[in-house]
């Protein structure tokens, strides 16, 4: 008995070796961004880091709690602030974190996310798949900044829940002395998290360029988190003058402004441009060097 002619449409090439119709190869299907979503929540460091940033707060507390009320002088410093309400102790813990511990997360996040599959010799498994290299590098970009900004306003978030249990939902008084009332002073920590993210965006886009330059994970996190402290150390040298406005440090702590009753958004609007060039920048570079990459790892 033979065969009966085959009566499947297509292409010679969408057929599979024992004759069965092949799915159509489609590049914009390959790495959904839930499955690299799933990726990342599973590893042990993206789960360490949500952890240490909700933890803060309480740590604070705690010390807090146990310092001593008995402080010599009568001058009123930024510890008897936070002490005042919920939101007064939120200020507190995005001010104590901003300029280290968010940064060594966005970098984390991003540094990471490129060299640690390269230094897991599952990059070129990747690309074999195939996942074309830019679709490869825009998804996991985009996860690393969802995961850093779901990361920078726990921050807040937590830290809001914990001063207002802890010291109650008072109005928000700044160093200058003005105040505002809880309602306000919430949302505008809100936003402090919002802008602190926009100004780390430049980090994250080093800490990106420096994951596809090397197979190291901790080099590429070590080097942006080193760029951040470098620049802010430059900063603070005043013989540098008007030059420090370019630097991308600079205006990392405009947020503060949104503590004043009247928002001066003239120095934040320059951080944010400031953050978004260099960004981009970094960005383009990464995205040009990934894609002449030679993976062999």
């Amino acid at each position: 008995m033979t065969d009966s002619p085959s009566t499947r449409k297509g292409h010679v090439g969408s057929l599979a070796a024992d004759g069965s119709v092949r799915a159509p190869y489609r590049p914009g299907h390959t790495l959904p961004l839930r499955v690299e979503l799933v990726r990342q929540l599973e590893r042990r460091r993206t789960q360490v880091a949500f952890g240490l940033v909700a933890l803060l707060p309480i740590i604070l507390w705690i010390a807090f709690q146990l310092s001593s009320d008995d402080s010599p002088g009568t001058s009123l410093n930024l510890v008897d602030l936070a002490k005042g309400s919920g939101t007064n102790f939120a200020v507190f813990a995005l001010f104590a974190s901003a300029g280290f511990l968010l940064v060594v997360v966005v970098a984390l996040f991003f540094g990471d996310t490129v060299a640690s599959e390269a230094s897991w010799s599952s990059l070129r498994y990747l690309l074999a798949a195939p996942v074309p290299r830019a679709r490869l590098l825009r998804q996991k970009a985009i996860v690393a900044g969802f995961l850093s900004l779901a990361a920078l306003l726990l921050l807040p978030i937590v830290a809001l829940i914990v001063g207002t249990l802890a010291y109650g939902t008072g109005d928000l008084v700044s160093p200058t002395g003005e105040s505002l009332t809880y309602g306000a002073a919430a949302g505008r920590v809100l936003l402090a998290g919002i802008y602190v993210a926009l100004s780390l965006l430049w980090v994250a886009a080093l800490g990106l360029l420096l994951s596809v330059v090397t197979d190291a994970p901790l080099g590429a996190v070590g080097g942006a988190v080193m760029a951040s402290i470098v620049s802010q150390i430059l900063d603070q040298i005043t013989a540098l003058e008007n030059l420090r406005n370019y630097l991308p440090t600079h205006y990392a702590t405009a947020w503060s402004d949104l503590l004043a009753t009247q928002i001066d958004w003239g120095d934040m609007t320059s951080g944010v441009f400031s953050s978004v060039a260099f960004a981009a920048i970094f960005f383009a570079a990464a995205a040009f060097r990934f894609q002449r990459k030679d993976v062999t790892s």
